[in-house]
């Protein structure tokens, strides 16, 4: 296996585990570490081998970010995390949020609207119910007396 191939296996695993900062942060740390250990004179492949399974250090890695209380786990591949946009990223965060009201709560809620809105309506003709009476007899005293003549 060379240095691509590692690094590769290793943004995969890393994927799978942590958020796509973290993977991009991982991955950097470990391209710098073998470029800083071949130009101490260590050959690629000892370096490669001295860092074992990328899959291993990977779990490992994704570990030790649970026990700090940063893993952000995707289950999906380094590509797919990658290519999710803000937009997309924000839409799932809200579905992930999203509360179901129950319909028991919803019809409770409108049968208090609708008596608020009767009692609203039946305080507004008793405080115009005098005012009303009064002009209602007027207009039809009026009205009697036109026809009358």
């Amino acid at each position: 296996m060379d240095r691509t191939e590692f690094i590769e296996r290793l943004q995969r695993a890393l994927a799978s585990g942590v958020n796509s900062s973290r993977v991009a942060e991982n991955v950097q740390y470990y391209r710098d570490y073998i470029d800083v250990e071949i130009r101490k004179g260590r050959s690629e492949e000892e370096v490669l081998a001295s860092l074992g399974d990328p899959r291993l250090l990977a779990k490992s890695i994704i570990e030790a970010n649970k026990r700090a209380g940063v893993s952000e786990g995707t289950n999906r591949t380094y590509d797919e995390v990658r290519e999710e946009s803000y937009t997309e990223k924000w839409k799932n965060a809200v579905k992930q949020h999203t509360m179901r009201v129950p319909g028991w709560l919803i019809l409770l809620i409108a049968g208090v609207i609708f008596l608020l809105i009767i009692g609203l309506a039946f305080s507004v003709i008793s405080i115009l119910t005098p005012i009303i009476i009064p002009v209602l007899l007027v207009v039809l005293a009026v009205n009697y007396f036109k026809g009358r003549k």
